[in-house]
């Protein structure tokens, strides 16, 4: 059996939360956020969905996209846990325990700027273009 969704759907998930811990780790340690740390998370999963999937159908791309859009979603969601919890000078899990969920379209609004939109655009774009095995149809013949 070639293609195998499952494993391409637990590998995308594992890269797109270890690649969020990186791009927290490095955006609370420097205190920027930087915007191509976002395509590094979209080859991540990408590679990831074709390596453990080996997935030669839309499915695979669509699931890379997928979750390196998660991957920086909650990438930025950890680096702005991680800004309150040196704020509030408290551990990260204390602050990540005691943050009020419903608040996290507040969080993710206060650290919106309009380029994120770019940087989310190529990683969902490099997801999706890795996810399937090199030279699969994807796209009205185009290959990937």
């Amino acid at each position: 059996m070639r293609n195998n969704l499952p494993m391409a759907l637990v590998a995308g998930a594992t890269a797109a939360i270890v690649s969020a811990v990186i791009w927290a780790a490095i955006t609370v340690s420097t205190g920027y956020q930087i915007g191509w740390i976002a395509v590094g998370v979209g080859i991540l999963v990408g590679f990831a969905v074709r390596l453990a999937g080996k997935g030669e159908t839309i499915a695979f791309a669509i699931t890379g996209a997928a979750f390196a859009l998660i991957g920086c979603l909650l990438g930025n969601f950890l680096a702005g846990i991680g800004f309150i919890s040196q704020e509030l000078e408290m551990g990260y899990f204390e602050a990540l325990g005691s943050f009020d969920f419903a608040e996290t379209g507040s969080l993710m609004g206060a650290m919106f700027s309009p380029i994120d939109l770019l940087f989310y655009g190529i990683a969902v774009w490099e997801g999706f273009k890795f996810g399937p095995v090199e030279g699969v149809e994807v796209m009205g013949g185009e290959e990937a």
